[in-house]
């Protein structure tokens, strides 16, 4: 914690200043609280019993406190910041609150998907927008994992994207354009925004207008043969497949490269993406229909959502 009460009720915020010793309290739960300032973790608050308090779960770590603490400082020098806010409805605490309704939420461990659904829809239920920026634990490597799946936003401008933060470089880091191949493996582009820059513009950029972005991918040879040997690693990925296909009088393996163009392919998830409240049913019918004229390719470009849409439009 970096913000405590004290004896008087009056709002202490440790990234103004170290206060003279004196008795804190827990904005939230109002419990005591101590003033931990030592060597290796930055100043700050912590829970004599944590037990009491339904607000704070776990002792936060350096990287948590330390990306606080710069996002704050950073954003509040265009914005109206608030540090860990607590907002009575939906009971939560904000890690920062921006401009009255845009809750930033730092997540540098994993939590359970039922618990990051609970959280955003809280938010959203009450009126407010909420961004998650992940720490080094989380950040997006090879696969989509079914919990990335669940911190995705998406814009006709930049599609499917999610962000992330660096401590060491001190940067705030944007994948866009985020798709996954049938094999699972991930394909994204990436911009990044030093703490020291304007912060607000760059987490407005999917939605700002934009020229066309746009990159290739080679496509893989040798699809079936590729398919066959996961069906013999057991991969529980393609039996299901597999199940399906078989279920349509169709046989995986006997089927031609062409038959899986395009290999990269917008995410999908059964139960849908928390983040986002659209609909992106659109999105995915105008992606496969642009590339039913391109199969006999050996790469494939990939556009952002608005660019499918204005060529089914066309």
């Amino acid at each position: 914690m970096l913000v405590a009460r004290d004896k008087n009720g009056k709002l202490i915020n440790l990234l103004d200043g170290i206060p003279d010793k004196s008795d804190f309290y827990c904005p939230a739960c109002q419990s005591p609280v101590r003033l931990k300032n030592g060597r290796v973790i930055r100043p700050h608050f912590a829970h004599v019993a944590l037990q009491g308090c339904q607000f704070y779960s776990e002792n936060e770590s350096a990287e948590h406190l330390n990306l606080k603490a710069e996002l704050y400082q950073s954003l509040s020098q265009t914005e109206s910041v608030e540090i860990e806010k607590v907002i009575p409805e939906p009971e939560q605490i904000a890690d920062l609150l921006v401009n009255h309704n845009l809750a930033l939420e730092v997540q540098c461990s994993r939590l359970s998907e039922a618990r990051l659904c609970e959280r955003t829809q809280a938010y959203q239920n009450n009126g407010y927008q909420v961004l998650w920026l992940l720490g080094e634990k989380l950040w997006l490597g090879r696969r989509l994992s079914s919990l990335h799946k669940q911190f995705l936003c998406f814009s006709q401008n930049m599609g499917f994207h999610l962000w992330e933060l660096n401590i060491n470089r001190r940067e705030l880091r944007l994948k866009y354009l985020i798709y996954e191949d049938i094999f699972g493996k991930v394909y994204y582009q990436t911009k990044s925004c030093s703490f020291d820059n304007h912060m607000m513009l760059f987490l407005r950029l999917p939605y700002a207008k934009q020229g066309l972005v746009s990159y290739h991918v080679q496509q893989r040879r040798q699809v079936g043969l590729a398919i066959q040997k996961q069906l013999l690693a057991r991969n529980p990925r393609w039996l299901r497949q597999q199940e399906l296909a078989y279920s349509q009088g169709c046989n995986l393996i006997a089927q031609s490269d062409v038959d899986f163009f395009p290999q990269v392919r917008p995410p999908q998830c059964s139960r849908g993406f928390c983040q986002i409240n659209q609909d992106v049913s659109h999105f995915s019918a105008a992606f496969f229909q642009y590339y039913q004229k391109q199969k006999d390719k050996e790469t494939q470009t990939l556009y952002p959502p608005a660019f499918y849409d204005k060529m089914k439009e066309e």
